[in-house]
Parts: structure tokens; sequence; C-alpha cells
């Protein structure tokens, strides 16, 4: 079993790098550099994952808001590309 003092690194390791994944893309669609399809994709899994992370009850309440945060950045990317 790991070290229960690990985990919080873990936690905001895997915030930070879904935080960079929504930004990465928000990038791409505002510089033009990504097709509309490949961009819906790939917001389309992050909602989905950000989604499942939110939903999880044993999640920390002070991880679940960074990761509201940023489902609702991904879903506002989604409605300016237009759904």
């Amino acid at each position: 079993m790991s070290d229960p003092s690990e985990k919080p690194a873990e936690g905001q390791e895997r915030l930070e790098h879904l935080d960079a994944a929504v930004s990465h893309v928000d990038e791409l669609i505002s510089s033009g550099s990504i097709a509309k399809g490949a961009a819906k994709g790939l917001l389309y899994s992050l909602i989905e994952t950000l989604g499942a992370l939110v939903g999880d009850p044993d999640l920390p309440a002070h991880s679940r808001s960074g990761y509201e945060g940023l489902l609702e950045t991904a879903r506002e990317l989604r409605v300016k590309l237009g759904k």
C-alpha cells in the first residue's frame, strides 16, 4: 500500500496535468492550430475524465473545487467551439 502522505502530491500533480491539457487545447483553438473536430474530441475526453473525478465520493473537497473549475473551463471551450 502506498504512503498516505504521497496522495495529496499525486492529486495535485494530476490536477496540474489536466489543467495543462485544458490550457493547451484552449491555446490551439485560439491560434487556429487544431481542427475543430479534433478539439471537440479532446474536450469530450477531458470533460468525461473531469466529470468522473468530480463524481468520486472519496475525492477531498479541496481537490474537488479544482477539478470543478477545470470542468467548467472545458465546458466553456466546448460552447466556444459550438457543440
